[in-house]
This record gives structure tokens, sequence and C-alpha cells, in this order.
């Protein structure tokens, strides 16, 4: 085999496994946000209370410590599960409060679905069709996405209501560029663990709905 035809099946090997690595992520994260939803639908039939925020820190952050170190191995997958389902279930009591706080609340949470779907779907479907290079915003969005928990947390803490509107905007757009950046990685190789870049792709979807619903209920909630 000369040097061609090897650099050639290495592209084709190189190619079958990322395409194999982007297929079971978006099979995988369907399975997730479906589960995730169900756990939503059990905390809203139950009437379950929300959980204060800082036991809704410790079990997300523990979750996902533990998904990353069992990521090599089957119990990856349990994990996963384990913290898609926990932070589904943290969304039931958010959903219920939405939908009876203001009388157009069943619209607010349907808009805010709708929108998190377009904007992944859209964003995702660039990045795999036009197989642009995103990997240059990593530092950009660590840094972004570190000021903005921080910002949300200070808010939260000190009850700041602007301030957390400003968080919610900062998060739309953060989230909207991590979907670009974890799409980019898996085409281009950056990312080879489909369970992690699910949970990368999950966190982006759940934090840009939270916060679609935050600033659709301050500007276009109903008294």
């Amino acid at each position: 085999m000369t040097s061609h035809e090897r650099v050639v099946s290495t592209r084709g090997a190189r190619a079958i496994e990322t395409n194999k690595v982007i297929r079971n992520t978006y099979s995988l994260l369907s399975l997730t946000l479906a589960f995730s939803a169900i756990m939503a639908g059990v905390a809203m039939a139950t009437n379950a209370p929300p959980m204060p925020w800082f036991l809704v820190l410790g079990g997300y952050f523990g979750l996902l410590f533990l998904t990353n170190a069992l990521k090599n191995s089957a119990w990856g997958l349990l994990s996963v599960f384990a913290l898609t389902g926990f932070m589904g279930y943290t969304l039931g009591p958010l959903i219920s409060f939405y939908l009876t706080a203001v009388s157009n609340g069943g619209q607010i949470v349907m808009t805010a679905f709708g929108g998190t779907a377009a904007i992944f779907i859209g964003l995702s479907a660039y990045a795999l069709t036009t197989r642009k290079d995103f990997s240059f915003m990593g530092g950009f969005l660590f840094a972004g996405i570190l000021v903005a928990f921080l910002a949300g947390l200070g808010a939260l803490v000190f009850q700041l209501p602007g301030l957390m509107l400003a968080v919610s905007a900062m998060f739309v757009l953060l989230m909207s560029a991590f979907i670009l950046y974890q799409t980019s990685a898996l085409v281009h190789g950056g990312e080879t663990n489909y369970i992690m870049a699910t949970v990368g792709l999950y966190i982006a979807i759940y934090n840009l709905f939270t916060s679609l619903l935050h600033l659709l209920m301050a500007f276009g909630g109903d008294d």
C-alpha cells in the first residue's frame, strides 16, 4: 500500500468513526430528552415542590462528575440517565409554576419549547452541513459561562431580578454558541466520547429552555 493509499484509508476510518460518534450522540440525546420529559411529568403530576438551589447544584455537579468518571464504561450510560432524569425532575416544579402563575402560562411554555427546538435544530444543522470549525470559541465560552454562572448565583442569593434577566439573556447567547462549538467538535473529532457530547448538548438545551422561559415570562407574561 502506497503512502497516498494509507492516508486515504486513515481518513476513511476516521470519517466512519466520526459518523458513529455523531449517530450515537444524537440517539442518546433523544433518549435522555425523552426520559427527562418523563421525569418532569412525574414531578408535575405529584406536585413536587421546587428543590432548594443548593441541592439542585449539588445534585447536578455530583452527577456530572460521576458521569465524567464513568464515561468510558457501560456505567456511564446509567449515570447520564441519572443526571438527565434528575435535571428533568427539577424542571417539573418550574414548568408547573409558569403554567399557573399567569393566564398565558401554557403559551409561554410552548413558545419556549418551540424556540429551544428551533434554535437547537437550526444551529446543529448549520454546523453539521457547513462543517465549519468553531473550536476557536472554546476559551470565550468557558469564560462567559463561568461569569454568567457566578452572576446568576449572585442574583439568586441576593434576589436581584434585573440581573437575573441579564443572566438569562447571556445564557441564551452562550448556549447557542455552545451548541455550535459542541457540534463542531463532533464533526472535526475534537469530541470522541458520545456520552460527554450528549451531556454537553443536553445541558445547553436545558439552560436554553429555562432561560427562554424566564425571559418570556418577564416580557410576555399576563398579570
